[in-house]
């Protein structure tokens, strides 16, 4: 820390010993806000997602209550600070909660920095519309409130309200965001206090710590501003949160915040659904119903079976799988060989595929290839596939484990590029993304299996379980493949692929590329759905890059996960293709115009 930090924090240390005793009655710098040293009354911060009230500022609970009331729609105001919540609450019982989290604190006196510098990532203020846009995919990942891009660019040089984004040192791909709020400066608070607001980390981050360096980055920024604490707000069951927090030294305070009932925090003030346990990719589509006043009746939540009903019709789902599937387009689906006969007749690229199932024909082949994917002809969830097998021992070991899955295996020739999946519904795109394998970073202390079993757990609780990196001989060989043992020590900053398929089931990240995505891989997809007859699939492509035409297609998903995809609309054009009537007229209208 420099000398003039140093000196910022006794002079702050000094001026918060002398308001103890009772000698001066403001914070350094106290009235940047307001050359009058007044603090400003009915204190409101407008944050993108919705107000931050400040209640202490309230002469009286009917003004705060009918602030509250005043929240627009798709905001989520929260009013903080509130010293009487019983009071405030009585004046709209009806309207108005008390917000169950609780609040830490941070004492910027007492706190000390951390000396660790982060290899693969950095901290800086958000600066771009693409930091504002990359940071509003990372909200929708954590079903947070999105933040109008040009409002984050509006606020941009504005030192009342500070957000950070973490970026990944290599790629430049942001990683994670925080937003803050200086009190001084924003109302002229005479406590000189500040705080922070949605946290939030990629689920598919690679790198640990990223949370943690945010937190730490901002309360840095508070403290050379003389600030006397950092609070934030956090769910009381969140605790793997408060536990992170209790670690940078936050401690519980008895602050209360009172929110507006609204569908955003409808989970906060409701008992909880009783289908609780349907897994992501059915519960997209169920809150995706409901929202469009289509009843939900849950069959089976653990198998992610539901009935939606709307208009006199009724629909049975298994998440995106659905009536509309017919019962041969799912046995297509199931059987890779007859998928791509179909899509090749079609005109879609196919790899080259191995002529017959013997080990003389299969070595022939690779000889001819030099590289090849194994993979049972049905299955799903990545089982039983190898690819980029480059060796004939390998590759016989691999056509045995596929046969654990499906006695009949496909061999095709290795197509080297990325792995994109398109969701198409009612043979139109919805949404596509590169998935890729999952890998991890060395530190120079773990072993490759704690840095798999780590980085495995992160992505189970990032994903409600459902991604996970396997234990099996598949990881084992994409490590010999890349020169490692299971029990070696990966040195820091050493980056290796631990799988080769990039399943997000086997522990593969998702990444959005809708907008970048080259027509002829559009068209592609959109003629092996129509190939297939099949409205709702995902249709897995292999390219050079998502952005040029070069492709080869793989395979089509009767049951895609469409959680995967957000921010784009996969729940709501799923809802539309099933119930038509659910969706606003003027919008039906301008679909019909626009319809050849």
């Amino acid at each position: 820390m420099s000398s003039a930090s140093t000196k910022r924090m006794v002079k702050s240390q000094s001026h918060r010993l002398k308001r103890m005793r009772g000698e001066s009655p403001l914070p350094p710098d106290a009235g940047v806000h307001d050359p009058q040293n007044v603090q400003k009354k009915n204190a409101v911060v407008e944050c993108g997602w919705g107000r931050l009230i400040f209640g202490r500022t309230f002469e009286t609970a009917e003004g705060l209550a009918e602030t509250l009331r005043a929240e627009k729609v798709d905001r989520r105001d929260i009013a903080f600070y509130v010293q009487e919540p019983q009071v405030v609450l009585a004046q709209a019982p009806q309207e108005l909660f008390l917000d169950p989290s609780h609040t830490y604190r941070l004492d910027l006196a007492t706190y000390r920095p951390s000396n660790r510098r982060h290899k693969h990532f950095f901290i800086r203020r958000l600066t771009t519309q693409a930091d504002a846009e990359a940071v509003n995919v990372i909200y929708a990942m954590h079903n947070m409130v999105h933040v109008p891009p040009e409002f984050f660019w509006s606020q941009r040089d504005d030192r009342a309200l500070t957000t950070l984004v973490a970026e990944d040192s290599e790629t430049g791909e942001i990683l994670g965001t925080v937003m803050g709020v200086d009190h001084r400066r924003s109302f002229g608070d005479l406590e000189a206090g500040s705080s922070l607001w949605c946290l939030a980390v990629s689920p598919q981050a690679p790198y640990s710590g990223i949370g943690e360096a945010l937190v730490r980055r901002l309360a840095e920024v508070f403290m050379t501003r003389g600030a006397a604490y950092m609070d934030l707000s956090v769910l009381h069951t969140n605790e793997k949160a408060m536990a992170l927090y209790e670690k940078l030294g936050f401690r519980r305070v008895p602050v209360f915040a009172v929110k507006r009932r609204n569908t955003i925090n409808e989970t906060l003030y409701t008992e909880p659904a009783s289908d609780d346990d349907l897994n992501p990719y059915a519960r997209i589509i169920v809150d995706e119903a409901r929202r469009r006043g289509v009843q939900v009746d849950v069959t089976d939540a653990e198998g992610g079976f539901f009935r939606l009903t709307y208009g006199g019709r009724s629909v049975d789902c298994r998440e995106s799988l659905s009536d509309f599937t017919s019962a041969v387009a799912m046995s297509i689906c199931d059987d890779k060989r007859v998928t791509r006969r179909l899509v090749e007749a079609a005109g879609v690229n196919v790899p080259a595929l191995c002529p017959a199932d013997t080990p003389e024909a299969r070595a022939e082949f690779l000889g001819e290839c030099g590289s090849v994917v194994v993979k049972p002809a049905r299955g799903e969830q990545g089982r039983g596939i190898a690819v980029g097998v480059t060796n004939q021992a390998d590759m016989e070991r691999a056509v045995e484990n596929a046969r654990q899955v499906s006695p009949d295996v496909v061999v095709e020739e290795c197509f080297e590029g990325e792995d994109l999946r398109i969701i198409v519904i009612d043979y139109r795109v919805v949404a596509a993304a590169l998935r890729r394998p999952a890998r991890v970073v060395g530190d120079g202390k773990s072993t490759v299996t704690q840095l798999i079993e780590a980085r495995s757990k992160r992505r189970a609780a990032a994903t409600q379980g459902e991604s996970t990196i396997p234990m099996d001989g598949e990881t084992e060989r994409c490590v010999a493949a890349a020169g490692y043992v299971m029990d070696d020590v990966l040195a820091e900053g050493v980056e290796i692929a631990v799988r080769k398929t990039a399943n997000l089931h086997t522990g593969g990240t998702i990444h959005d590329v809708t907008g970048e995505t080259h027509p002829a891989l559009v068209e592609a997809a959109v003629a092996a759905a129509r190939a297939i007859n099949i409205p709702v699939t995902g249709i897995d492509l292999m390219v050079k890059s998502p952005r040029q035409a070069s492709y080869v297609f793989i395979e089509a998903n009767e049951r895609p996960g469409l959680a995967n995809h957000e921010p784009q609309p996969t729940a709501e054009r799923f809802i539309d293709l099933l119930f038509p009537l659910t969706i606003p007229k003027i919008v039906r209208q301008m679909k019909q115009k626009a319809s050849p």
